[in-house]
């Protein structure tokens, strides 16, 4: 086995191999219930390139084996191995999409298109794998930690939703997994927490994580301090948020138009995001570095370097000594996901 060499502060993994001289192309996707990312890849060497890709919008297809086998029958070299990384728990090589109503199994895509080397693997444990394809460049450090870091791993992601996964370190690679942890308890610590939980709870009755640290969540803080504490919304706000990404208006008035309703919203989720990164990391002993992945974390990299996320992020307790030492860095790849996927297929065997 051989290992892509990268910078101390990305993860070792075991590298996907092919036989000498012969090129292996690989099928990888991002499913979502909005949109679905398929790519080609040719690996070379244990090298990754981009063929082609192309972007399916979920429903307007009867099934997802259907996008895949439409994305082959575009021409081009055929794959031999198919990954994909799906939003929410692969079991026993099944998933229920939630957002779509639909079941996907590795069998129907097996059957579709007679490729038996298919995996499906959660969209955060494919986010980690994506973190072996990165450059330095990639990557904005909030925190550099301790210089001679190692250990596991932990990433977090918020987005549409918030997905976490964990990368376990055996000594000398890190190993990928899966977790559900966005829809552990959100935990409250002021006042103003206590009243969020109780505006979550009567709107959602089990008040997640993921209700605050996700792009919805960003609206229902927003909610909150409109309804709730009464707290002003221009008209020129009302209106863009009338035609446009919710989320998206919001962190910008915050930090362009320095509106205070927006502000305090923003304050409060890079405040949320702070506290669970600093649970994850304690709940992962997560010493080799922390990911924030996502949709989000890049957007906002400027409320993120003010220093009131690492503030948050340290108060864990008698455990700083330990946060101390964790390196942090935001990843500034929308595409993680899809080439982890890509690189897990080339570790399948055929």
């Amino acid at each position: 086995m051989q290992t892509i060499k990268k910078q101390h502060y990305l993860p070792r993994f075991v590298a996907p191999v092919n036989e000498q001289g012969k090129d292996l192309y690989l099928l990888a996707g991002d499913l979502g219930g909005t949109k679905t990312n398929l790519a080609l890849f040719r690996l070379t060497d244990g090298e990754l390139d981009l063929v082609r890709e192309d972007k399916y919008a979920s429903r307007d297809y009867a099934s997802f084996s259907e996008i895949i086998q439409h994305f082959i029958s575009q021409g081009g070299q055929e794959p031999q191995r198919i990954c994909i990384g799906v939003a929410g728990p692969v079991v026993k090589g099944k998933v229920e999409l939630t957002n779509l109503a639909r079941e996907l199994s590795e069998d129907e895509i097996r059957q579709a298109t007679g490729i038996r080397a298919v995996a499906l693997i959660n969209d955060l444990e494919a986010t980690a794998y994506g973190l072996a394809t990165l450059s330095p460049g990639q990557l904005t450090t909030l925190h550099r930690g301790a210089a001679d870091n190692s250990g596991n791993m932990a990433i977090i992601a918020p987005g549409t939703g918030l997905g976490m996964a964990g990368l376990y370190w055996d000594g000398q690679y890190h190993h990928p997994f899966p977790t559900e942890g966005g829809h552990g308890d959100f935990a409250p610590r002021t006042e103003l927490d206590i009243a969020l939980l109780r505006y979550l709870q009567e709107k959602y009755e089990v008040a997640s994580w993921e209700r605050v640290i996700s792009g919805p969540g960003i609206v229902t803080i927003f909610q909150f301090l409109r309804d709730v504490k009464g707290m002003e919304v221009p008209s020129a706000l009302a209106a863009e948020m009338a035609t446009g990404d919710d989320a998206a208006a919001i962190s910008k008035a915050a930090m362009e138009w320095k509106v205070p309703i927006c502000m305090k919203t923003m304050e409060l989720f890079v405040r949320y995001l702070g506290r669970e990164s600093c649970n994850l990391v304690l709940k992962m002993k997560s010493t080799g570095g922390l990911f924030l992945g996502g949709g989000i974390p890049p957007k906002i990299a400027r409320l993120l370097e003010t220093g009131e996320f690492y503030h948050h992020y340290m108060q864990g307790d008698r455990m700083a000594e330990l946060l101390g030492s964790v390196p942090i860095h935001i990843v500034n790849n929308d595409k993680s996901a899809l080439w982890g996927a890509a690189y897990y297929a080339g570790l399948l065997a055929d």
